[in-house]
């Protein structure tokens, strides 16, 4: 396990490095209370794991959100905005 994360901190993850085509979805919550906002983001240009790593503030989202699901793909868009009634 320690050898993993040894590795991981060496790989740089960088905004538009190594970047697919697809939009990368991102549903989030702006608290973990019941009645708070569920909202919907797409990415475009940027990493899955810099998106799922990073401590610094992504364009929209607060740094303190809650990330409900994340996926590569346009059909999530779909998918995500009519399961989650947005």
């Amino acid at each position: 396990m320690r050898k993993v994360i040894s590795k991981l901190k060496n790989i740089e993850m960088a905004r538009g490095k190594d970047v697919i085509n697809a939009p990368i979805i991102m549903v989030w919550k702006t608290s973990n209370r019941s009645n708070a906002v569920t909202k919907i983001k797409k990415f475009n240009g940027y990493h899955i794991d810099y998106i799922l790593n990073t401590h610094s503030k992504l364009p929209g989202v607060p740094q303190d959100a809650i990330i409900l699901e994340l996926g590569i793909g346009r059909k999530f868009y779909d998918l995500w905005k009519a399961k989650y009634k947005l």
